[in-house]
């Protein structure tokens, strides 16, 4: 399956746009991915080791929060897109 990088996140994941990741669920490709660019996982993950609250992750066009989470099943065709969420407005 292949994972597309968000451009703040690409010097971490060697500068590329899109990683292909051999997996069976989505916790598996974030894993496989986590295995071969380790510096993506403090900007992933916090220290409990949970997903952070502004990074969403979307299985093609469905968030995986409405799916099955990490559970959710993928295959080799499917793209996984790590979506961070920009906070912003005035204050």
């Amino acid at each position: 399956m292949k994972i597309l990088i968000p451009t703040p996140l690409r010097p971490y994941a060697g500068g590329q746009s899109a990683v292909d990741v051999p997996a069976s669920t989505v916790g598996e490709a974030v894993q496989a991915l986590l295995a071969s660019h380790p510096e993506l996982r403090k900007h992933l993950y916090n220290e409990q080791g949970k997903l952070r609250a502004f990074v969403n992750l979307y299985l093609n066009e469905d968030d995986v929060r409405y799916l099955q989470h990490e559970q959710t099943p993928v295959g080799e065709s499917d793209t996984l897109s790590i979506v961070p969420s920009i906070a912003g407005g005035r204050g």
